[in-house]
């Protein structure tokens, strides 16, 4: 399955919009603020029914307007399959419908059969220079793409993540917090715990595809256990903060290149290059897991990257439907250039 053509309508800042891409590498090239990452989002959006960006959703739609849709057209198998998001603002809410062939599904029933994407953008730097939260949201999203357990274990947890810490905020007895504490706690460590497992099992994925050309990456998994006994423990403090302290929610991850902490003492371009090495990984993990080539998303991380990065990417994308943004026209060969 390709993206042969995308149509946009009411789509950010495009009130009408149709590309057309080849199976192998298109360059959006243009100059800032004409729209090159919008488009990008589009195709993120046909295929994941979210954006891409954290603004809010109704942000997708074209300033004044009230609806948008973008449409694809898909080649599977010889055959032209079309898909469609149409959105729209009612009373400050966002309606989203989802059809395949002109017939409604809902979002799971739309997805189950869609090609994958695999998005590579300067801004998620922050997986590596962020906090730990910014770790935990990338593996969360990444996981989920492929074990719906693990979704919904994680908005389970994080539900009763908030339940327990009102009671921990509530003015009751010691006793009685205690005994109602009881049933959150059982139930955390048992959603928690599915969350720890999966996290640990992608981990394992990455330490076994560790090398990028000379370097060799680890990522080491700093698991912040939750269990009837560090809830005890931590019983104490967790009163005087009013929080649960302990749990999946407090979990990190530490990257090395060869063996140095990348987060703390690595060049920037290190710091990029394992954003690569995250990125290769995510799409192995695709095709290992989901038999198929994921389109691969470059946002103008060209002019992120040193000449011997840029050569690292250029023999990968090439295996892949990519689209990729630039400001400047790419030198390489062979690729399709749409200009804005």
């Amino acid at each position: 399955m390709f993206l042969k053509k995308i149509t946009l309508f009411n789509f950010r800042n495009f009130k009408n919009l149709e590309l057309n891409f080849e199976k192998n590498t298109t360059f959006i090239v243009g100059k800032n603020s004409l729209g090159k990452t919008n488009i990008l989002e589009a195709v993120y959006f046909l295929i994941n029914g979210v954006g891409f960006r954290e603004e809010k959703e109704e942000e997708l739609i074209k300033i004044e307007e009230n609806q948008s849709q973008v449409l694809g057209s898909f080649l599977v198998d010889n055959d032209f399959l079309t898909y469609e998001i149409k959105i729209k603002l009612v009373n400050g809410k966002i309606l989203k419908k989802f059809y395949i062939e002109n017939t409604e599904k809902n979002h799971f029933q739309y997805k189950k059969d869609l090609i994958k994407t695999v998005l590579f953008s300067p801004d998620q730097l922050n997986i590596i220079i962020g906090s730990p939260q910014d770790r935990r949201d990338y593996f969360n999203k990444i996981i989920g793409l492929f074990d719906y357990q693990y979704k919904k274990s994680l908005n389970n947890y994080e539900k009763a993540l908030r339940k327990r810490n009102k009671l921990l905020e509530a003015k009751i007895s010691i006793d009685k917090l205690k005994e109602e504490l009881r049933f959150w706690d059982d139930y955390l460590i048992k959603q928690g715990s599915y969350l720890s497992l999966k996290r640990q099992e992608y981990i394992d994925f990455l330490n076994s595809h560790q090398k990028v050309d000379v370097k060799f990456f680890s990522i080491k998994y700093l698991k912040n256990e939750i269990s009837k006994k560090s809830l005890e423990d931590s019983f104490e403090e967790s009163l005087r903060y009013r929080k649960t302290l302990v749990g999946p929610q407090k979990d990190d991850f530490e990257i090395l290149i060869n063996e140095k902490n990348v987060h703390k003492f690595a060049s920037r371009s290190e710091q990029r290059l394992a954003i690569f090495w995250l990125k290769i990984n995510e799409i192995k993990y695709i095709e290992e897991n989901l038999k198929t080539k994921p389109i691969v998303l470059l946002d103008d991380i060209f002019s992120e990257l040193d000449d011997t990065n840029q050569k690292l990417i250029f023999p990968i994308i090439k295996n892949y439907q990519t689209i990729a943004t630039a400001i400047n026209k790419i030198e390489e060969n062979d690729y399709q250039i749409i200009y804005l």
